[in-house]
């Protein structure tokens, strides 16, 4: 069967889409609609992955003192984070703010199950990699839905993997991808909070191709 055609209307959009995808911070504490999250969820399973593994693995993070626990493991990372900056940049990292974890009203936590038997462990031979590359696409293919919806994604990096993976309760063998909070966003641009604040300019696309 033909597939569908996408014209450049449809192209267009995408763009903008994909311009108007922020890493948001602060959000709106409105609840998310009835069963968003799970269909967000179902969309970034049509991610690719290596070997059809689909090895992602969502925790939705809703006892308060899980995100207590969380909240405490960020703040103990962030600070050893803002003391690593450099004098001149230390006062610009305490002014970003690096989590919506108080105000968004739903937590989410990505994993990448490396011992998952489904895809018979195809491409996965001198890759392994490749599995917690595959979830990290689900994280992008949500993203964009989430956007799609007009609501945002925030990704909370400053994060101790093992302090996640105890609290949350999960296998030993699951890969912490990232914890992220959804909701809808306070404010939105097209532009990075972080080229905003004079952080870092994003980089032409130019400057990252080689030819050989």
């Amino acid at each position: 069967m033909p597939g569908p055609r996408f014209d450049a209307a449809f192209r267009e959009r995408l763009v903008a889409l994909l311009v108007w995808r922020r890493d948001v911070r602060r959000f709106r504490p409105d609840p998310l609609p009835e069963g968003a999250v799970e269909r967000l969820i179902e969309i970034s399973c049509l991610a690719p992955s290596v070997g059809l593994s689909q090895p992602w693995r969502f925790v939705l993070v809703d006892a308060p003192a899980r995100r207590q626990a969380i909240r405490a493991c960020f703040e103990s990372c962030n600070a050893e984070a803002l003391a690593r900056q450099a004098p001149e940049r230390a006062r610009t990292y305490a002014r970003l703010k690096l989590a919506g974890l108080d105000e968004a009203p739903v937590h989410l936590a990505v994993f990448a199950d490396r011992e998952t038997r489904q895809g018979h462990r195809l491409g996965r031979l001198t890759m392994p990699e490749t599995v917690d590359y595959s979830a990290v696409m689900a994280v992008h293919t949500l993203w964009l839905a989430a956007r799609a919806e007009g609501i945002g994604l925030g990704w909370v990096s400053i994060l101790d993997p093992d302090t996640v993976r105890a609290q949350l309760d999960v296998p030993q063998d699951w890969r912490f991808i990232g914890y992220f909070c959804l909701g809808y966003p306070l404010e939105e641009s097209d532009m990075p909070a972080l080229e905003a604040l004079g952080w870092e300019k994003r980089a032409r696309a130019g400057g990252t191709i080689l030819r050989r």
